[in-house]
């Protein structure tokens, strides 16, 4: 073998045996009783949808990232570059070639004829559970393949356990859309098809012992067909695309960072992308505690409230539309900025919301502010009561002012209110300090254009239908009307 035996082109594709990365590896177990299952250019990232919890107690969501492109597109390489800069998190890196289905005795005597590169060469099924009991939080027992006797081995298996990020690696990965829905960010390796066919045939000759005519014969009659037929089709469904694969430092590293933001965020914000929480510092969390303390004074409850929301407000504005413009500074020289958009105005859910208005005036001069009154009684908040509304609504963008989001039914309401009136739901930003997972989950599942923004997720409702740990009555504490 060559020198630069390790160089990235001879790293490829290590499908021979299971890969694994992380703080936990528990290495090969012997005699399992069986199976625990029975048979820089291109570059953009967004989220894919994920399965809502709906209960609060369960365990935490790993990150789970799909790999997939061409054979020896580079794929594990870029797995590889991506665990090693996820060093200070758990990893399980699960290759779809260890589910391989085992060949019956009369396939093995006509194996240059099986095509390896079919969906149906792969116990999907098998690769669903995995995937599923890992997110579970529960350790999984992953076959290993044998790729020249086309077997799984009966007397071994590698034990993954629970982990931060699920890196899920093959070939078809996206070409089943149970698999994808898993996935919180899919990732597209684009490598040139002569060097992907150079790798194949190095790979296949060294590390799997087969004559160079072979491997063309199969690359010819099974390989490429199937990645016209399978593998490029699914390229459309990738949030991230990677020219040149692992030789793609800067995408490698953009991934990394975005990854990094995902796992400091709260499991609400991985399943629902318009869901956003301002970063938490000691100064937020200390404000936090003031204002839930029962025995606080009103006066520096409303002080500690009004800094809260005054953040959630600037917050929310960040998400609103900008074009570009140019001024001239005192000095004479041009400085390339935004300019903030112009037709927006802000709606207050009668009475809590209204506490938020001073906050949106002083950040927004002139800012128009309609009024919604919704009758809320226990968890039924579907009674229109009062609106006012700007009567060019329907050509603004809107940031409806709540600052609980409990049970969600009243914000729903107010915004179907809204969309009857022409807002476009792409168009509304609900503000709030706190909000429930039930509350988000109700509102999102509905209304899944729309964006969130709060400064903490709470644990959960009580049988009152009260958020926990919450503040109270935000209304009542805010205005004085408690005593």
């Amino acid at each position: 073998m060559p020198e630069d035996s390790n160089a990235i082109d001879y790293v490829m594709e290590k499908a021979s045996g299971p890969h694994f990365s992380g703080l936990r590896l528990d290495g090969l177990l012997s005699s399992p009783s069986k199976s625990s299952v029975s048979s820089p250019s291109h570059f953009r990232l967004s989220n894919s949808s994920f399965p809502a919890i709906d209960d609060p107690a369960a365990p935490h969501q790993p990150f789970v990232i799909g790999v997939t492109g061409g054979t020896a597109s580079g794929k594990t390489t870029v797995c590889d570059m991506i665990i090693q800069q996820l060093h200070d998190h758990r990893i399980v890196l699960v290759n779809q070639d260890s589910f391989y289905r085992g060949l019956t005795s009369e396939e093995l005597e006509h194996v240059q004829e099986y095509n390896f590169d079919h969906p149906d060469a792969f116990d999907t099924e098998q690769l669903l559970h995995c995937v599923d009991t890992l997110k579970s939080g529960q350790p999984y027992q992953i076959p290993i393949y044998d790729f020249k006797t086309h077997q799984r081995k009966l007397d071994a298996f590698r034990q993954v356990n629970a982990c931060d990020v699920i890196i899920l690696e093959g070939i078809l990965v996206f070409h089943d859309s149970r698999v994808r829905d898993l996935m919180n960010m899919k990732i597209f390796v684009d490598t040139d098809a002569d060097v992907r066919l150079a790798r194949r045939i190095r790979r296949d000759t060294v590390e799997r012992g087969r004559d160079v005519d072979s491997v063309l014969e199969q690359y010819a009659k099974f390989v490429k067909p199937a990645f016209d037929d399978f593998v490029l089709p699914s390229k459309k469904y990738a949030d991230v695309i990677i020219p040149r694969g692992g030789d793609n430092h800067v995408a490698v590293d953009l991934i990394v960072q975005h990854i990094h933001t995902k796992l400091g965020q709260h499991d609400l914000c991985k399943i629902y992308p318009n869901v956003f929480v301002i970063e938490s510092t000691f100064q937020i969390r200390g404000m936090h505690t003031l204002i839930r303390e029962k025995d606080i004074s009103k006066h520096d409850f409303v002080f500690y409230s009004d800094r809260l929301i005054r953040l959630v407000v600037e917050h929310g504005l960040g998400h609103l539309p900008f074009t570009e413009k140019q001024v001239v500074t005192p000095t004479g020289s041009v400085y390339s900025g935004v300019d903030f958009c112009k037709k927006l105005c802000g709606v207050s859910v009668i009475r809590s919301g209204e506490s938020m208005e001073n906050a949106l005036r002083a950040c927004c001069k002139g800012i128009k502010i309609g009024k919604i009154l919704i009758h809320r009684d226990g968890d039924n908040g579907m009674q229109l009561i009062y609106e006012k509304l700007p009567s060019d609504i329907s050509e603004r963008h809107v940031l409806l002012l709540d600052p609980v989001l409990g049970t969600g039914n009243s914000a729903n309401q107010a915004i179907e209110l809204l969309i009857q009136k022409g807002v476009p739901e792409a168009h509304i930003i609900f503000l709030n300090l706190i909000s429930a997972p039930e509350g988000i989950h109700c509102v999102c599942k509905r209304f899944p254009k729309l964006k969130i923004v709060t400064s903490e997720i709470d644990q959960c409702l009580n049988e009152e239908f009260r958020v926990i740990p919450g503040l109270g009555e935000f209304g009542d504490r805010y205005f004085g009307t408690d005593e």
